[in-house]
């Protein structure tokens, strides 16, 4: 048991899924997992284990924003054991003609926050997924027809009120989409020897204000889990 994470040393699988919000972790282990128990309920922050095509898994919530997904990444890794961390979340999309229905695959992420400088000694650090992870998952995708696209990203502090010129500044960098958490996850995972992945569903074009409408963010949100279980057991 950690401050934050009210279960057991063996509760946690090696392989975790992690989505920000509590209620999408619950929705993964009822509809995906089979003989699933709820391990963590601190903070209302739930964390489930089961099975996934016979092999076990975990579902672990981690909040918003990057000092709440670096509280729930530490404890797992140090605490739990865990070896895979695979988020998976909302994102804006950037692009001149983006895919509002591909799954983003996450290829690396920069990020306004000063987190990865204080650890990194002041220096700026190239924040990135896991190789192999991130084969089996174009592997998983390109096997299952799940429509992807991968590219750079980028790990933002303010959710509103964005710096003016900063989304015109990522588009001409080529960076794909803008979230909250995935540099944080990429450099702990690093630090700590385990390995990261980081899957995001579309929401909202961040260049224009385009608002995905809600069945179709469900069905990339769904084709999102999939891809993440199946990436999560391939090569167990």
């Amino acid at each position: 048991m950690t401050p934050h994470i009210n279960a057991n040393p063996s509760d946690f699988a090696a392989a975790v899924i992690m989505p920000g919000d509590p209620l999408r972790a619950q929705y993964i282990a009822e509809t995906y997992l089979t003989d699933a128990k709820r391990v963590c309920d601190a903070r209302n922050m739930f964390g489930f284990t089961g099975y996934y095509r016979n092999k076990p898994v975990s579902v672990m919530a981690h909040g918003m924003g990057i000092p709440s997904v670096s509280i729930y990444v530490y404890e797992l890794i140090n605490s739990f054991n865990v070896k895979k961390l695979i988020r998976i979340g909302t994102c804006g999309i950037i692009g001149e003609n983006p895919d509002l229905q591909a799954v983003v695959v996450a290829t690396g992420a920069g990020t306004s926050s000063s987190v990865n400088r204080d650890r990194f000694g002041g220096y700026d650090y190239a924040a990135v997924p896991d190789f192999g992870l991130l084969r089996l998952c174009w592997e998983v995708a390109q096997q299952r027809h799940i429509p992807t696209q991968f590219g750079n990203t980028f790990t933002n502090d303010l959710l509103y009120d964005k710096p003016e010129g900063m989304l015109q500044l990522l588009n001409k960098m080529n960076i794909i989409a803008v979230e909250m958490e995935t540099s944080a996850l990429f450099t702990l995972a690093a630090q700590y020897r385990a390995k990261a992945l980081s899957l995001l569903t579309p929401c909202i074009n961040s260049l224009t204000g385009e608002e995905v409408p809600a069945l179709q963010q469900q069905a990339t949100l769904d084709k999102m889990i999939e891809l993440a279980l199946e990436t999560a057991i391939y090569c167990d």
